[in-house]
Formats: C-alpha cells, structure tokens, sequence
C-alpha cells in the first residue's frame, strides 16, 4: 500500500479558500480523498494559537480525523501587523518524514516551497502532490509538484 505524509499550512489554506470561495475547507472530505487507498504514515496541520474557544473546537476536530496540530502563538506587532508563519517548521517537517513516505502532500499555496519540493525530488524517490486554490497558487509551487489538485467545492464546507 502507498504510504503519504500530509502537512497542511492551515493558515493558508483558511484564507485562500475564504478569499476564492467564502467557504471553509472541508478537511474530512480532503483526508478521505487524499488517503484512498493509502496508509497516512504522517499527517500534521501548522496553525496559530489564539487560545479561542472555537479555535480549539477546530483543532478538536483535526485531531480527530488523524491530524497532529502543531501551534505557534499569534504575535501581534507594535504596527499592528501580525505574525504566524509555519514555512521553517513544515520545511524541516517534510525534509524529516520524505524519505519515508511514497508520497509527501502539502496543502499550500505558498511560493516559497517550490525550493522544498524540488529538494524532496532531487534527494528521494517521493512524489510530491500541492492542494492548493487554483488562482492563488503560485504557479512555482503548482510547476514543483508532481501533482497538483485544485481545491474546487468538492473540498469545502
């Protein structure tokens, strides 16, 4: 059986469907699409804490499905702007697990892994799968991946 290591920037994936569809992703319907028949041997979601109820209700739920939640805290800045970002962790994460995983999927469509991707294929045999909102992919990443699914309302709430 193939086996897949999913690691999901939850961050981005809740803005860019809320911006393309006004929707949430359904993560239930992503897990028993991405894993048929596959053995998830890793699967870990990067979010930001904001200790709120309905937050933690949300990472209940991830959890349940068979996603580790990893949290960093929210920063909030002097000018206002905010600060959240998972890029190194998910970077060291997939590098770790690629090279025992038939398959690595990265819900993203943050640009700045392309370089990861392309690491994963010159240094192992996994293939690399991209769910991402088609419009704001970026087309790097979509050109790293061997594998692009777009996520479509199939995979929404």
């Amino acid at each position: 059986m193939q086996t897949v290591a999913i690691f999901v920037d939850v961050q981005n994936i809740y803005y860019t469907t809320k911006q393309a569809y006004q929707r949430h992703f359904n993560y239930q319907a992503f897990w028993q699409q991405a894993t048929a028949g596959r053995k998830a041997i890793k699967a870990v979601a990067y979010a930001i804490d904001k200790g709120d109820s309905k937050q933690q209700g949300f990472q209940k739920i991830l959890n349940t499905i068979g996603f580790e939640i990893k949290l960093k805290p929210y920063i909030q800045r002097s000018d206002g702007s905010a600060k959240g970002d998972w890029d190194v962790g998910i970077t060291l994460d997939v590098i770790e697990t690629a090279a025992r995983a038939d398959v690595i999927i990265l819900l993203s469509g943050d640009g700045d892994f392309d370089l990861l991707l392309n690491k994963v294929k010159q240094t192992t045999a996994a293939q690399t799968e991209v769910y991402g909102v088609p419009a704001l992919t970026a087309q790097s990443l979509i050109n790293a991946a061997d594998r692009f699914i777009a996520i479509t309302p199939s995979l929404l709430l």
